[in-house]
């Protein structure tokens, strides 16, 4: 189309004019329900917890258990076993994907997707799978066996949810974050200014410095400063801390009808995860005592089970002393978890001396000479007993009186509590 314009001349001029375009049906769009696979929409963390009594197995064999037929071996097909109990469970995840999985499990794809669901925890790092040899003879060669390992992601997640159901959760802090009755200069004000002294953090107190030179010299210009008229802030002195988990993993820790490992286990991973985000500044170690002792790394305590029958509490305390030697920290600490007295002693030699009837004289004065060792290095010991056997409290007094440390006496449900709480208050008095 155009249209026509008068030009200077009287000549008229064609102007083409652009053509409107014509409007299309108008464009819709429809939302409809997401029907993806149904792994991608189940919580792993919600899994992870739910297995959490598997993943931990300390070796206890509890009636009441619901996974004690799975023996606590970390194989594939117990896995998928485990991931079947907690999904046929119902009280896991919400009504809707229950629903589901039910619907699953009735026309037999339950099978693929718990492989979906172990595919993701190996993709997201929960677990890391290895073949190892088998038991049988295969028709090509030797056989093997799928297995998996809890990773350190899942272990760090773990001790958080323990953590959290302990105390609540918890934010980020700087370097040294126990309080202590001493003051110093930093940057966090919270106590009166004083004059300053040559190595104090230079954070000034302004308005005091002011006044100094106005009283010195008097209202008027130029003010002249001096070093005496320097007035910095005070914050509370906040130390930092050294600690060793001294862990008992003797055979009792799991008789009587009880399974005192698991939680204990679950404690010091709890403990873990408290140093790593409250108190960074700190240092946390873990030594496990039998019949002998020896440090483990804390990304390897979900693997633990119990151990060999006897304890000997001394080596235990050798092998922490040599941990906390290394440190250099303001403040240094033995927690040490038991549930018997000592019964074995390692000799000069190498050899391992036995005596399960009582506190055998010369098990009981090594141990207590080790006891002095730490006493003269600064070393506190904090002892949490799960157990009430009278020869295990009149040793653990013996313990507190020398090292003026503290005793507990608490049980698996509450030991938590006990040590966490510890931990964090600083508290410096004896509970016998």
């Amino acid at each position: 189309m155009a249209s026509a314009a008068t030009s200077a001349g009287g000549w008229k001029e064609r102007v083409p004019c652009k053509a409107t375009p014509r409007r299309g049906p108008m464009k819709r769009v429809r939302y409809t329900k997401f029907t993806g696979d149904l792994a991608s929409e189940l919580g792993l963390e919600d899994l992870m917890e739910a297995l959490s009594d598997y993943l931990l197995d300390s070796g206890f064999r509890s009636p009441l258990s619901q996974f004690q037929e799975l023996d606590g071996d970390q194989s594939m097909d117990n896995l998928r076993e485990a991931l079947r109990q907690v999904l046929e469970r119902g009280n896991v995840l919400d009504e809707m994907v229950q629903q589901k999985v039910d619907e699953m499990a009735a026309d037999g794809s339950l099978d693929q997707l718990i492989d979906q669901i172990m595919e993701r925890m190996e993709q997201e790092n929960y677990i890391s799978t290895s073949q190892q040899p088998g038991s049988g003879q295969a028709q090509d060669g030797p056989q093997t066996e799928a297995r998996f390992e809890v990773t350190d992601k899942s272990m760090d997640f773990l001790g958080y949810k323990t953590l959290r159901d302990l105390l609540g959760s918890l934010g980020k802090a700087s370097f040294g974050r126990h309080n202590t009755r001493d003051n110093s200069t930093g940057i966090e004000a919270s106590g009166a200014s004083r004059p300053y002294e040559f190595g104090d953090v230079l954070n000034l107190d302004v308005t005091a410095t002011l006044a100094s030179a106005i009283q010195r010299e008097g209202i008027g210009l130029p003010l002249n400063m001096e070093q005496s008229d320097l007035h910095v802030h005070q914050c509370e002195y906040q130390s930092s801390c050294a600690t060793v988990v001294m862990l008992d993993c003797s055979h009792s820790m799991i008789l009587y009808g009880e399974d005192r490992f698991t939680p204990a286990k679950r404690v010091a991973m709890a403990l873990s995860h408290l140093i790593r985000t409250q108190y960074p500044g700190d240092s946390l170690s873990l030594v496990l005592f039998h019949d002998s002792a020896e440090e483990l790394p804390i990304s390897q305590l979900p693997r633990v089970k119990v151990g060999p029958h006897y304890t000997n509490t001394r080596e235990g305390l050798r092998v922490a002393h040599r941990i906390l030697d290394r440190q250099r920290k303001d403040m240094k600490q033995i927690v040490m978890i038991t549930d018997g007295k000592p019964s074995a002693l390692t000799l000069p030699d190498g050899r391992i001396y036995k005596n399960a009837f009582g506190l055998d004289p010369l098990v009981v004065s090594e141990t207590l000479e080790e006891v002095s060792r730490c006493k003269r290095s600064g070393i506190m010991i904090n002892t949490f007993m799960l157990a009430s056997d009278f020869g295990l409290v009149q040793f653990v007094q013996r313990v507190t009186a020398m090292c003026r440390g503290k005793a507990y006496f608490t049980t698996p449900e509450n030991l938590g509590n006990y040590l966490l709480m510890d931990y964090m208050s600083r508290k410096m008095k004896t509970i016998h």
